[in-house]
Formats: C-alpha cells, structure tokens, sequence
C-alpha cells in the first residue's frame, strides 16, 4: 500500500459548529463528513442554561455521552416516561432507538462528550414531534419542583 492509499490519522479543532435537527448548537468533532470516518462519531455538545433538545431517537446506532460540566436531565422512553440527572463526571448510556432528550435546568452550562456508532453527525437522528406536548408537560412538572 503507498503512502497516497494508506489510512491518516487526523485532528478537529471543535472550532466550527452545526445546528442539529435536535434544537441544539454542537461542535464539529470526528464523523464520516469531517475525517471520513466509517463506524463513530464523536462531538461536543454544550447545552446553555433552560435549554433542551426536541425528542428524538437514534435509530439503530448506541449512543455514549460523558458529562464534562454542569448538570442534565435526561427524559427518555417510548412517552419520555423515565428520568435521569446526570451530573459531570457521569457516563451515560442510551441504546439505539430508545426516545430522549437532555435538559439542562441548571443556571449554569452543560458540556458534554458524545459519541455514536453512526459515523454521520445526524443521519441517524429521528425527530418526535409527537411527544414534543409530553416533553412540554414534563418539562413543567420538573420546573414546578
């Protein structure tokens, strides 16, 4: 194999951002449109204090997320009946096609690493807009506390 055809390490600067069909703004990370990669993506997500993603699922690819800063409510489920807090430090896990969104009811801001195994930053994102009300009436009972 020449130099030309063998495989190349490469570095991103997370410096360059997209807005996800999620709601959320995330950094450019490791993903098949950035380094070509085939199996992973891997990116940087800070979620701004009162901010959340819209429902949404990953359809046939695990998600791994580790929390860098801040604190985050994740609503997960077919109707986003179950709640998680995860706080920095923490590693979560969600497995491919199980509905979430993450939350940030803090007054400070959330920062995390995820990864997938979809190499493509949003290929595999699925939007719920039928549980957007449910989101909205769960998010409300969590503010009331």
């Amino acid at each position: 194999m020449s130099d030309a055809e063998a495989p190349m390490c490469r570095v991103v600067r997370a410096d360059e951002t997209y807005d996800g069909k999620q709601g959320l703004t995330y950094f450019c990370g490791i993903a098949a449109e950035t380094v070509g990669s085939k199996a992973i993506c891997m990116h940087l997500l800070t979620i701004p204090p009162g901010a959340r993603a819209k429902a949404h699922l990953h359809e046939n690819h695990e998600t791994a997320v580790y929390l860098l800063a801040g604190e985050v409510v994740t609503l997960y489920g077919d109707r986003l009946q179950h709640r998680m807090t995860n706080r920095a430090g923490d590693l979560v896990y969600i497995p491919a096609g199980v509905p979430h969104l993450p939350v940030n009811l803090s007054g400070e801001p959330a920062s995390a690493v995820i990864a997938r195994t979809d190499p493509n930053e949003q290929e595999s994102v699925v939007l719920l807009p039928e549980l957007e009300a449910i989101a909205d009436e769960a998010m409300a009972r969590l503010t009331a506390v």
